[in-house]
């Protein structure tokens, strides 16, 4: 048996460093490499899972043809033939923007890029997506305020003396968290929690604030009017490094704790409480999730929310600081999210021509001039985890062809004319960051491609030699195959930083100009170099006000509309959002899809724990079980997002194709619905 040290690279804070055990060929072991202080004690349940994954039965390891409704088994050769003829068919006749090329955030890595080379310089440009779906208003906000996206490292957490999770439930979402957190927490730190739910994450918390979703503005904006009034605040810090404070100020006045109260539900006292701990407990470590920035005000939420953490002077210092996003091991990229989020200044056939990836249904359908006429998907499932399924099915099945590189059959994959099997994290070697810890990492291919499975580099070689071109055309633009041409690429990154494959492979590497303390030396990369609380970037780019407000979020609060709930759809720890839910060790341990809802709700409504309900609204149905919980607060409903329409409950039936304030991200946490039930428990 021989072992591997590698990565995990999926979408996801940690990033955990592993040694993976081989025997045989097959990996039969995951373990933890200590060497990373973020990830010490290793995989997470869907890290160990990965045994499981790389061995599954139900693994796509040949080319698949969809033949009268059904998939067969076909030779590579026939399915890049097809897939050849197709792509010079819509290219001669409609033009190159009839094809749209999809590719979501299913696995990290530096050769991804290949992918978009591949469209771009072989096929002479395609239609494209612009945003994406996890977190934009939110660096957007951040980008505006503080320049960039960094925060300090983890393990800093441990210096904080209060602690502030608005928004984020890392016992689920980020479990390597909770080491430093309590960490933090036995060293005698406060923990103060603003979620709608009762989770795991608040059980040692001294404050507990439940607001309805998508008001947290509010509430930010009332704790900052106080902050201000009390003089909890540090002027010299604000007189140094801050730009638009007085403004700032003058519009929070109005903003009282009676005010916000009425917008959340918030009780007065409560919100009252927030701020003396936050004026009065340093250093303070603020750290919002990503839920609360996927609504239609999800931008300037997290603009009123960093607010706080600037009046107070917990910025630059440890233990003292912003944990929203950490870019400093996005080493290798010439542009950094959310900057590349935004659609092509020029969308031309050579460039792209881009619809938005939170409207994609509605937008496929609506691309004229040329029409669309075939998808490719990689990395992704927009059939599970784009907004609003119905139209996104409706303009998949509107498409003449539809091509999928994937590993299993999710909802998109049978969708699919063809699936082309896609390669696993162990099957080839990657360079991937993290946006939560300070490392670089190998993520190092440790066995063979199962079966007939090609990685997608090689995959696009073979379709550019179809198309006719030359050996010495495509060595410039594209990965010619073979693992020795991947490390030869890898060591080329590699070598700017005086650092080789042979470094990597004996653990992570702290990324080159890492700042422990994020903004230690008070450099900020705004326009006046300083935090910038009045921007006008804001108003000019996205139409915004300058000044953190609270707007209600579309949908939401309509007086009128038949559907009474709040649909709050969080992470779990069981899955990377639509990945991993297919595996059986992690059915034994999830179990089945349920509707979490408060009592009082559900007895309005006549329903008992474990009765069937139905969830609605005038986008879609499904059913599951109720389960009633006091964890979740009276007028909100709760589903974990990742579940497959196939295993009945993909959120997404649900959710509105609508993009965010700022950042191009995806509102579909805009979202009313109404109960029902179906059928008393057996």
């Amino acid at each position: 048996m021989k072992e591997f040290i590698t990565a995990c690279p999926r979408n996801c804070y940690s990033t955990c460093s592993l040694v993976v055990q081989v025997d045989k060929g097959k990996v039969v072991g995951v373990n933890p490499l200590p060497l990373n202080r973020a990830t010490p004690f290793g995989g997470c349940l869907k890290g160990l899972s990965y045994v499981e994954r790389a061995n599954s039965p139900d693994r796509i390891i040949y080319p698949l043809k969809k033949v009268n409704g059904s998939f067969k088994r076909i030779s590579w050769n026939e399915a890049l033939e097809t897939i050849v003829e197709k792509l010079i068919h819509f290219r001669d006749v409609y033009g190159q923007q009839s094809v749209l090329f999809y590719a979501a955030s299913g696995m990290a890595g530096l050769l991804n890029d290949f992918s978009g080379k591949f469209w771009r310089h072989v096929y002479g440009g395609a239609t494209t997506i612009y945003g994406n779906l996890c977190w934009p208003a939110g660096l957007e906000a951040t980008r505006l305020t503080l320049g960039e996206n960094k925060h300090n490292v983890p393990w800093d957490l441990e210096n904080a003396k209060l602690i502030v999770l608005w928004g984020k439930n890392p016992a689920e979402s980020n479990v390597h968290e909770m080491i430093p957190l309590n960490n933090a927490l036995d060293k005698g730190a406060e923990l103060l929690v603003i979620d709608p739910r009762r989770t795991q994450s608040t059980q040692r918390a001294s404050l507990l604030l439940q607001p309805y979703p998508s008001t947290d503005a509010a509430i930010a904006l009332a704790v900052a009017n106080i902050l201000i009034q009390k003089e909890w605040i540090d002027n010299d810090f604000i007189d140094r490094h801050v730009l638009g404070f007085e403004r700032f100020a003058e519009h929070v006045k109005p903003f009282t704790a009676r005010w916000a109260s009425h917008i959340s539900g918030v009780p007065i006292n409560l919100i009252e409480k927030l701020a003396w701990y936050i004026g009065n407990v340093k250093p303070m470590t603020l750290i919002p999730g990503y839920g609360m920035q996927r609504y239609t005000n999800g931008g300037q939420t997290v603009r009123a929310i960093l607010a706080l953490s600037v009046i107070t002077g917990n910025i630059g210092k440890p233990g003292a600081c912003w944990h929203y996003a950490n870019l400093q091991s996005y080493v290798f990229d010439d542009v950094l999210e959310p900057l590349c989020y935004y659609p092509p200044d020029k969308p031309d056939g050579v460039i792209r021509r881009s619809i938005s990836t939170a409207r994609i249904g509605e937008d496929m359908l609506a691309t004229k001039e040329p029409e669309l006429k075939m998808i490719w998907v990689e990395r992704g499932n927009p059939l599970t985890q784009n907004p609003n399924t119905g139209k996104v099915l409706e303009a998949f099945r509107k498409l003449d062809f539809r091509v999928v590189v994937e590993q299993f059959m999710t909802d998109t994959a049978l969708e699919a004319d063809i699936i082309l099997p896609a390669k696993n994290m162990f099957e080839q070697s990657d360079i991937i960051g993290s946006y939560w810890n300070p490392y670089f990492q190998l993520k190092q291919k440790v066995v063979e491609p199962a079966g007939e499975v090609k990685p997608e580099t090689e995959i696009y070689w073979l379709l550019a030699q179809k198309l006719g071109f030359t050996e010495a055309y495509l060595s410039q633009v594209l990965l010619p195959p073979g693992d020795d041409q991947v490390d030869n690429f890898l060591e080329s990154r590699l070598k700017e930083f005086n650092l080789s494959l042979d470094d990597l492979k004996k653990g992570p590497i702290l990324a080159p100009g890492l700042q422990e303390v994020a903004f230690s030396d008070f450099r900020f990369a705004t326009p006046s170099g300083k935090i910038e609380l009045y921007s006008d970037q804001v108003q000019s780019i996205w139409g915004e006000n300058p000044l953190p407000v609270y707007k209600p979020a579309e949908e939401l609060f309509h007086n009128q509309t038949p559907y009474p709930l709040f649909l709050m759809s969080p992470n779990t720890k069981n899955r990377i959002h639509s990945q991993f839910n297919n595996l059986k060790v992690i059915s034994m341990v999830s179990g089945p899809p349920v509707l979490q809802i408060n009592p009082a709700d559900a007895n309005q409504r006549g329903i008992g724990d474990g009765d069937w309900v139905e969830i609605f609204n005038d986008r879609g149905s499904f059913r599951v079980k109720a389960q009633l919980t006091y964890e979740v607060r009276v007028g909100c409903v709760v589903i974990p997002n990742g579940w497959w329409r196939t295993q009945g409950a993909s959120v997404n039936i649900l959710s509105e194709g609508r993009e965010t304030d700022m950042g191009h991200g995806s509102a579909f946490h805009n979202n009313r619905v109404e109960v029902k039930l179906v059928k008393r428990k057996q």
